[in-house]
C-alpha cells in the first residue's frame, strides 16, 4: 500500500469530526436502543478515535499526523471512555 497523500490524511482527519460530533451530541440513548447498544455505539466510535490517532505510515514508526489538532480529539476519547465506564 502506498503512503497517504496529504489530501488522504486531511479527509481521514475530517470524518474523525463525526466520531467527535457523536461521542459530544449523543448524551442518553436513543428511544430505540438499549442503554448496552448505546454504550456499545460510544465505545466503537471511541476505539475508532483511538485507533485513527495511532495511524501510521509504511514504515509502521511515524505517524501520519503532522500539524493537526487533536484537543478536540482527544476531549472526545476522555469523554467517551467516562460514559461507558
Amino acid at each position: 500500500m502506498a503512503e497517504l497523500t496529504t489530501d488522504e490524511v486531511a479527509q481521514i482527519f475530517t470524518a474523525a469530526g463525526d466520531s467527535v460530533t457523536l461521542i459530544n451530541t449523543d448524551t442518553a440513548k436513543n428511544s430505540n436502543e438499549t442503554e448496552q447498544e448505546w454504550k456499545d455505539r460510544i465505545k466503537r466510535n471511541t476505539d475508532h478515535l483511538e485507533l485513527i490517532k495511532a495511524y501510521k505510515k509504511e514504515d509502521n514508526t511515524t505517524s501520519i499526523w503532522t500539524t493537526e489538532n487533536f484537543t478536540a480529539i482527544d476531549a472526545a476519547i476522555t469523554e467517551g471512555k467516562a460514559r461507558i465506564a
